[in-house]
C-alpha cells in the first residue's frame, strides 16, 4: 500500500482514505461497468483493501477526508471554503444508519472533468462510428450503450471555485472553472473574451459585433422599426434562436431587453463555447443543424439569428432554412450578417443569389437590409404557400407529418404549413410578454386543456415553488441560483412561478410523455425535449439546480438504471447546488441510501399535503458537496 498524499493510499487499483469514522474506498474508474470475471477478481483486493484500512484507521487518531471539503455539515452558498476539518455532528442512530448506505461510487479520472457522454468524439473514434463529417454528424447526439457507459462520478477541474454570481458572471469567470483560453487567443481580434489573471472576461464582442452587441441588437430594431428601437417590440419578441453562437454574448445583452435566448453551437473547433455560455448564466445548449431534428417544437421563436455562424444554408437543397422555417413563429424573423449579403466578390454574390431565391420559393419576404445585416420575415398566413406554382420546390409537408416530433426524426426537406387556427387567425395568437407567461396558449386545444387546467396548475406551482423557496431560504442567498433545470415541465408552471427571480429555466419534456413543450414556448419560456434514459447535452457542472418532479420513477417504469439518472444528475449539478426531489415515498428513500456515495446532502422536506392528489407523494431537496480528487487537489498546489 503506497501513500499518495492527505493521508490516502494506493493499493491494487483501490484508493483508500479515511472518512470520519468510516473507511471510503474510492476505485478509480476510466470506463464502463466491470464484467463477471472482473467483479470476481475485485473481492479479494477489496477484502485486503479493507483490512488495511482498519489497520491505518486503528494507528491514526483522526483523519479528514481528502476529497469532501467542508466536511459533513452544511456550507453557506457564496461563502469561503477554509478547507478546514469540522466537526461530526451525526448521532449514533445516524451512523448506525448510514451503515445500510452504499458507501463508494467510482470516481472518473480527472481526464473526464468536462464529459459529455453522448457528444464524446472518443468514443465515436473508438466505436469506428461510420458517419458523414460533411453532414455534421460527428456534432449529434451518439450514445454509448449502457455497457459502455462511465458509471462513475465527474470530477471538477483542477482548483475548481465555487461560480461567480449573475449578474457579474455576465462579464467574468474563473479561469479554472473552465480552463480553456483558446478562444481569447484565436478570436482576440473580436473581443470574445480576455484572460484576466485568474479570470476570463466577455467584453461583449461577436464576430459581428467587435464592439459590444447592444450596438448591434439596436440596430436590428431600428431596421425593423420597432419603437425606440427596443427589441422586444413592446414584448411581441421573447424568445430568441441563436446558432453558432459564439459564447452567446448576443443572448446575454438580450436579456436586458426582456429576450431570452435559446444560444445554439456544437463541441466543434470552436471548444468550451457553450460551457462558457452556462458558466457565465446563460441559456445555452449543445447542438447542432445536422441531419436530425432540433430537440424544439415548431413555432417556438420569433426571431432566429445566425452572425457569420460558418452554416451552407444552401445545402440539401436548403434543409437546414427548411429547419429553421419549422421552429419560427409566423410572421417571425431570420436575421443574417453574413459575407454572402454585403460582398460583392463573384462567390458571395452567387451564394446570394441562390439563397435569395430559395427564401422566394419558401415565401419568406426581406423585412430589411442594411450594411452587412439582411432580416427576412416569414409569412403569416398559408396564402402564398397556396398561391405557388405547381411543382414548385421546396413543397409542403405531407398532413401526416408532425412538425412537433422531433426526438430522433431526421429533418425533412418540406415547408410546415399553419394549422387552419393560425391561418385564420394570421399569427400565432399569442399574448405579448409579460402578458403570455400567464395567459392561456391557443395550442391548449392540441392537449384537450382547458384554460381552468391551465389556471390551476399555474397557481398549484406557484404554492409549490413557495414551499420549496421557504425551505431553501436558510441555505441561499438571492444570488445563489442562477442556471435552473425543471426535468420534467409539463407546461412550464414550475418555470412560471419563477419569473421575478434571478433565475432562467431549462423546461425539459420528456420525449415519451405528452409532447406539452410547445405549451412551455407559447409562455415565452426555453426548453428542449430529451429522454432521461440518456445523458443530457450539457457540460458537467452547469445547473445549480435540478427539479425531478416524478421523473425518478417514470425512468424506473421504462425499465432504465435509476442509478444512472442519479450519476447523471450528478454531472450536471454544479458543486454546492441543490436537487428537488417530488417523487413518490419509496423512491425518496431508495434515494436516500446513494446520498454518502454521491457526496450529496439531505437538507430538508417540503409539504406535499396541500396537494390532494399527492397523497403517496413526499419532497426532499439535497444538496450537493464541493469535493476534490487527490490528484486534483496536488495539481491546484
Amino acid at each position: 500500500m503506497v501513500e499518495i498524499g492527505w493521508g490516502t493510499y494506493y493499493f491494487g487499483g483501490i484508493i483508500i482514505y479515511p472518512c470520519g469514522n468510516e473507511i471510503l474506498v474510492v476505485c478509480r474508474m476510466t470506463r464502463g461497468r466491470a464484467d463477471g470475471g472482473q467483479s470476481r477478481k475485485l473481492v479479494p483486493i477489496l477484502l485486503i483493501a479493507v483490512v488495511l484500512g482498519l489497520i491505518y484507521l486503528y494507528s491514526q487518531s483522526h483523519g479528514t477526508s481528502p476529497v469532501e471539503l467542508g466536511g459533513r455539515s452544511l456550507i453557506k452558498l457564496g461563502s469561503s471554503l477554509s478547507g478546514e476539518e469540522e466537526a461530526d455532528s451525526s448521532t449514533p442512530a445516524e451512523n448506525e444508519e448510514n451503515d445500510l448506505m452504499l458507501k463508494s461510487i467510482p470516481v472518473c479520472d480527472d481526464q473526464h472533468s468536462e464529459l459529455i457522454p453522448c457528444l464524446d468524439r472518443h468514443f465515436i473514434y473508438q466505436m469506428r462510428l461510420k458517419l458523414d463529417l460533411t453532414l455534421m454528424e460527428h456534432y449529434e447526439r451518439h450514445c454509448p450503450p449502457p455497457e459502455r457507459r462511465y458509471n462513475c462520478l465527474i470530477p471538477p477541474p483542477p482548483g475548481y471555485k465555487v461560480p461567480i454570481k449573475w449578474p457579474r458572471s455576465r462579464d467574468e469567470v474563473w479561469k479554472v472553472n473552465v480552463p480553456h483560453t483558446h478562444l481569447a487567443t484565436e478570436k482576440s481580434d473580436q473581443n470574445w473574451m480576455v484572460v484576466r489573471g485568474d479570470k476570463i472576461a466577455f467584453p461583449g464582442g461577436g464576430t459581428h459585433f467587435h464592439y459590444g452587441a447592444t450596438k448591434y441588437i439596436k440596430l436590428m430594431a431600428n431596421m425593423l422599426e420597432f419603437p425606440d428601437d427596443i427589441i422586444n417590440n413592446g414584448g411581441r419578441i421573447r424568445t430568441v434562436f441563436d446558432v453558432g453562437c459564439g459564447v452567446a454574448s448576443f443572448g446575454a445583452y438580450l436579456l436586458k431587453f426582456d429576450v431570452i435566448t435559446m444560444s445554439l453551437a456544437p463541441n466543434d473547433v470552436h471548444q468550451n463555447q457553450i460551457q462558457f455560455a452556462l458558466e457565465r448564466g446563460i441559456p445555452a445548449f449543445l447542438g447542432v443543424l445536422g441531419t436530425r431534428r432540433l430537440p424544439y417544437p415548431s413555432r417556438s421563436f420569433e426571431l432566429a439569428h445566425c452572425s457569420r455562424c460558418r452554416i451552407d444554408w444552401l445545402q440539401r437543397n436548403g434543409l437546414l432554412l427548411m429547419e429553421l422555417d419549422r421552429v419560427l413563429r409566423p410572421g417571425g424573423y431570420f436575421a443574417y450578417s453574413s459575407p454572402e449579403a454585403y460582398a460583392q466578390d463573384e462567390e458571395d454574390l452567387r451564394i446570394w443569389r441562390e439563397m435569395s431565391a430559395l427564401v422566394e420559393r419558401m415565401c419568406w419576404k426581406i423585412a430589411a437590409k442594411k450594411n452587412q445585416t439582411v432580416i427576412w420575415q416569414k409569412p403569416l398566413t398559408n396564402d402564398c404557400y397556396l398561391e405557388r406554382e405547381p411543382g414548385t420546390q421546396p413543397p409542403l409537408c405531407s398532413s401526416d407529418d408532425d412538425p412537433d416530433a422531433v426526438w430522433g426524426v431526421p429533418m425533412k426537406a418540406c415547408i410546415t404549413p399553419y394549422s387552419d387556427h393560425d391561418h385564420k387567425a394570421g399569427g400565432s395568437g399569442l399574448a405579448p410578454w409579460p402578458a403570455r407567461l400567464t395567459t392561456p396558449s391557443p395550442r391548449l386545444a392540441d392537449f384537450g386543456f382547458s384554460a381552468d387546467l391551465f389556471e390551476r396548475d399555474t397557481e398549484m406551482w406557484r404554492r409549490r415553488v413557495e414551499d420549496y423557496w421557504n425551505v431553501l431560504a436558510p441555505k441561499i442567498r438571492p444570488d445563489t441560483l442562477r442556471n435552473l433545470m425543471d426535468m420534467k415541465a409539463n407546461m412550464g408552471s414550475f418555470a412560471a412561478a419563477l419569473k421575478d427571480k434571478p433565475v432562467w429555466v431549462m423546461n425539459v419534456v420528456p420525449e415519451d410523455g405528452p409532447n406539452t413543450l410547445k405549451l412551455v414556448y407559447d409562455r415565452g419560456l426555453l426548453g428542449a425535449i430529451h429522454n432521461w434514459c440518456e445523458s443530457f447535452s450539457t457540460y458537467p457542472r452547469t445547473y445549480d439546480l435540478l427539479h425531478a418532479w416524478t421523473i425518478i420513477s417514470d425512468v424506473e417504469k421504462r425499465g432504465c438504471s435509476v442509478e444512472d439518472l442519479l450519476i447523471e444528475m450528478d454531472r450536471i449539478l454544479r458543486p454546492q447546488g441543490f436537487i428537488i426531489v417530488r417523487d413518490k415515498r419509496n423512491i425518496v428513500e431508495y434515494i436516500k441510501k446513494y446520498l454518502t456515495a454521491l457526496h450529496w446532502e439531505a437538507v430538508g422536506t417540503a409539504d406535499s399535503g396541500r396537494d390532494s392528489e399527492e397523497e403517496d407523494m413526499t419532497v426532499l431537496v439535497i444538496q450537493k458537496q464541493l469535493w476534490l480528487t487527490s490528484e486534483s487537489v496536488r495539481d491546484s498546489e
